[in-house]
């Protein structure tokens, strides 16, 4: 399927989102589409699947024009869309949400929940995936959701595969095992737009790069033409200067320590410690236990066993006003369920954390409640109209910003990031690097949980791998390597 997107505009209301568009997709090419959060690449792929109808510019698909109504319609054509935002419904199980609105029948009109299985089996075996049919979605973690998504979008044998961020939640031996699946459909003949702010994936598995800054289209290339430093000049329009800050907090005082924790069925005799100004990298495979570790440590689940010690108390946390009122914030990796009220504008989300510092008698202090919002926007360079534009109205990266501005300025000891910069692009991964720079200067102490290994290793003073549920090691900045950590991720010494 040869598609080309001409001259495509697009705005909501005031805000110009897409303003002179080209896009070409070739038969059976990967290509990606890069640019900073808010470029408007989502947009553009809505745009093609009929999600939003374009304001002015052309479609062609296979030399003819076409326009979609809705998703749906262009499901139906042969174009499907992995959405970064994953579109899960949690109260129904794994097999039902492969098939919602696909289902299969017999004769008789009732569900073939046989063949529904073995198609789903089908398909989950090429990706590895090993979640059971029968449980709930909702107790999957977001890396279980990705792939779920992922094998929905492979199963309706697809022309054309639009992939927004589908690595951002995958371990790296999930990705790898995605990849042979995007080669293999590649040799197919499928087209594939693979949109991701991981450079590494865009050089190994795309054949042509489109980039975007600010609705325009840049540039395109082949992949061989180009390379990291000219695709991110193109993207932020300037240079940019060492992936990862130089650390250069000394760390103090032991903050947090955490002794022979354990959960049933998700971690035993987590050991270790963290101290004031020092970033701790948690890395391991997905399941292996390390969110599972952080979500007890801020009290969304229970502990059954063990100790957490905080400035040399033993406290005890039994849900998260308890963690908060210790001194320990956290930035969950579901930033849309767990991380924000996507109803609630930019500037009520990010005083919810601390809304009692805004009003010491009772009566909120609008102008400085204000000037905080402003200067945390400035900061984190959120890109918005206005600080009361809702926050579901933001780019992924974006909604991200505003999660992690919610803990800024509260005197916090201890924030956990888990998966912090997922999703969000290569200039403001370096702005969110900078800040945790900032924050561990001044004293706080941070636990990183990330699958991304180039970061762990570039951000970590020290890193903690966890396997099956159990720490298998701890490796120092100096003596850390990616194929360390792996080898300790997959249980070995």
């Amino acid at each position: 399927m040869h598609i080309t997107m001409k001259d495509i505009h697009k705005s909501f209301g005031a805000n110009r989102v897409l303003t002179g568009v080209d896009f070409e997709l070739k038969d059976g090419e990967v290509h990606a589409l890069m640019g900073e959060n808010g470029a408007g690449k989502s947009t553009l792929m809505n745009i093609l699947i009929g999600l939003h109808q374009r304001d002015q510019g052309t479609i062609r698909i296979d030399d003819q024009e076409k326009y979609f109504a809705n998703p749906k319609e262009a499901e139906q054509y042969g174009i499907a869309f992995i959405h970064q935002e994953l579109n899960v419904w949690p109260d129904m199980t794994v097999l039902d949400n492969l098939f919602i609105g696909k289902e299969r029948t017999s004769k008789f009109g009732l569900l073939n929940r046989k063949e529904m299985k073995a198609l789903a089996n089908e398909q989950f075996a090429k990706l590895s995936v090993t979640i059971p049919l029968n449980q709930e979605a909702g107790e999957c973690s977001v890396g279980e959701k990705q792939m779920i998504e992922i094998a929905k979008a492979l199963m309706t044998h697809a022309k054309v595969i639009v992939m927004d961020e589908p690595t951002a939640a995958l371990t790296e031996r999930e990705i790898q095992k995605l990849f042979e699946v995007i080669a293999s459909l590649k040799k197919e003949g499928v087209s594939i737009v693979y949109i991701s702010h991981r450079m590494e994936e865009i050089f190994t598995i795309c054949d042509r790069i489109t980039v975007m800054r600010d609705g325009k289209t840049v540039d395109t290339k082949p992949i061989p033409e180009t390379n990291f430093d000219d695709v991110v000049r193109k993207m932020v329009g300037r240079e940019l200067t060492d992936r990862f800050p130089e650390r250069t907090s000394k760390p103090g005082e032991v903050v947090l320590e955490v002794k022979n924790a354990s959960k049933k069925g998700q971690f035993k005799n987590a050991n270790f410690s963290v101290r004031a100004g020092e970033i701790i990298g948690f890395s391991g495979l997905m399941g292996s236990g390390r969110t599972e570790m952080m979500r007890t440590l801020f009290g969304l689940e229970s502990l059954d066993q063990g100790e957490i010690w905080v400035k040399g108390q033993k406290i005890t946390i039994r849900n998260p006003n308890d963690a908060m009122q210790a001194g320990i914030g956290f930035v969950t990796e579901d930033r849309k369920d767990e991380g924000l009220v996507l109803d609630f504008s930019i500037r009520d989300n990010m005083v919810l954390t601390n809304l009692y510092d805004f009003a010491p008698k009772g009566v909120i202090n609008a102008k400085k409640e204000q000037e905080f919002v402003d200067m945390l926007i400035k900061r984190l360079h959120i890109k918005t109209q206005s600080s009361s534009t809702l926050v579901r109205n933001l780019s992924g990266g974006n909604q991200q910003k505003v999660v992690i501005a919610k803990w800024i300025g509260i005197g916090l000891s201890v924030l956990i990031l888990d998966e912090p910069t997922r999703g969000v692009d290569v200039g403001a991964k370096r702005e969110i690097y900078q800040l945790m720079n900032e924050l561990t200067e001044r004293g706080v102490a941070i636990i990183m949980v990330s699958s991304e290994l180039p970061e762990v290793l570039g951000m970590s003073d020290r890193i903690v791998v966890v396997h099956e549920g159990e720490i298998s090691g701890e490796l120092s900045q100096q003596e850390a390597t990616q194929e360390k950590i792996m080898t300790l991720a997959t249980g070995g010494q």
